[in-house]
């Protein structure tokens, strides 16, 4: 068979060697991620991010805003006053 100086032969190990590349290239385009912080731990987090928003939010509000001593959000007597202002 004649082939000119153009067209090259490949002989078996080379397209062997050909498709292991191929496949080495595309191990390497797919990435596997690693997450530093798991999914429950973040949602954890943000529970708790959300719990302590409340409870700043209530002070700040009952003692900045509101004029009171901002520990008294935590009197149980606190919460049954403001109760009774929004059920009357």
């Amino acid at each position: 068979m004649a082939m000119d100086g153009k067209q090259a032969v490949l002989t078996r190990e080379q397209v062997k060697k050909e498709k292991v590349k191929g496949q080495q290239q595309e191990r390497e385009k797919i990435r596997v991620r690693v997450r530093l912080i798991p999914i429950w731990l973040r949602l954890l987090m943000v529970i708790a991010l959300f719990a302590l928003s409340i409870v700043v939010g209530a002070i700040v509000g009952y003692g900045v805003l509101g004029n009171g001593d901002p520990m008294d959000v935590f009197e149980k007597s606190t919460w049954t006053h403001v109760m009774d202002l929004i059920q009357k």
